[in-house]
């Protein structure tokens, strides 16, 4: 219990049979519920889970392996069921640190916000522990999730250390939302479209504890940016046009068609040009002129957006 409120923590986990008793183990007795989510491991992580002897241990094991997004909604699925006031998610390699659990329930038990989530970003040993292949990715991917997502405020989008009360949850379609390496990163797309509260709480990186990185970024980033592209265009269509009508929906239409114009154009006027083809005066200022007014357009879409969502901190 955390100030009268049952808390549930959901661990993913795939073939974590090393790490996975240390990270229960660390899971501080706040915890009524740890549900981890075995992913189809092909080692023995359920069966180190049980060892624990920990009672709070339910073990669900996947039969085919669905991705961490999965696991995760797996074990949100359940804790829905049991009526859980406070979810919790934490991998199961051991990388996030119990100590901080407090921190992160505390904005969420008291109704401050409906989703709080560690940022390593936020800490002055991210540059120092991070890899900085894994640095480098996950700021390019938090960029474009602020974009996506409508939370301008938040960084750190990889992470899945996070808290969510029921409330949000339930509300919540959960069929939905992506089930691998970009469910953070879809999920805050969910949460806005329902208008949730959402917080950054600064967490210290852990690195160097055994764990093996299954994500690679050379692959996972330009997949992530799809689904974030795809997001972006259905969290406009579902907040600011079926749902709450805002002109700002413009602004981003005749950004990217002046963008896209002028981008086009440019490129048949280098053409011709390279041709050895003389390109009148006009049409170079016209290339511009769409440019430059699809730029400015979508810059005042991102304003109006981030003073739409100012509120959902």
């Amino acid at each position: 219990m955390f100030e009268g409120k049952r808390v549930g923590v959901v661990v993913p986990a795939y073939d974590e049979e090393e790490l996975i008793g240390a990270t229960i183990a660390g899971i501080p007795p706040l915890a009524d519920r740890i549900l981890v989510v075995d992913d189809a491991s092909t080692d023995a992580t359920s069966e180190r889970a049980l060892e624990t002897g920990d009672p709070r241990v339910e073990v669900i094991r996947h039969e085919r392996r669905g991705g961490v997004g999965a696991a995760i909604l797996t074990g949100y699925r359940r804790a829905l069921e049991e009526g859980l006031d406070l979810v919790v998610c934490m991998n199961g390699d051991n990388q996030m640190d119990a100590v901080e659990l407090p921190g992160l329930l505390e904005p969420v038990v008291r109704g401050e916000v409906d989703y709080a989530k560690a940022n390593r970003l936020a800490s002055g040993q991210a540059w120092q522990l991070i890899p900085k292949w894994r640095f480098f990715g996950n700021a390019v991917l938090s960029m474009l999730t602020k974009v996506a997502s409508g939370y301008w405020h938040v960084a750190d989008s990889q992470t899945t250390y996070t808290v969510i009360s029921r409330e949000m949850l339930a509300q919540l379609d959960l069929d939905r939302v992506y089930t691998n390496y970009g469910f953070p990163n879809d999920m805050l797309v969910h949460l806005n479209v329902w208008k949730a509260r959402v917080r950054d709480i600064p967490s210290r990186p852990v690195y160097g504890v055994g764990e093996r990185s299954k994500m690679r970024y050379r692959h996972v980033v330009p997949r992530i940016a799809w689904l974030l592209l795809r997001g972006f265009f259905w969290r406009l269509w579902e907040k600011y046009v079926k749902r709450d009508f805002h002109p700002l929906v413009f602004f981003y239409l005749l950004g990217f068609l002046a963008t896209l114009a002028g981008v086009l154009l440019g490129l048949v006027v280098v053409g011709y040009r390279i041709a050895g083809n003389s390109i009148p005066i006009a049409t170079v200022v016209l290339v511009a002129l769409l440019v430059l007014s699809g730029s400015q357009f979508t810059l005042f879409a991102m304003w109006f957006d981030m003073e739409t969502n100012k509120d959902l901190r």
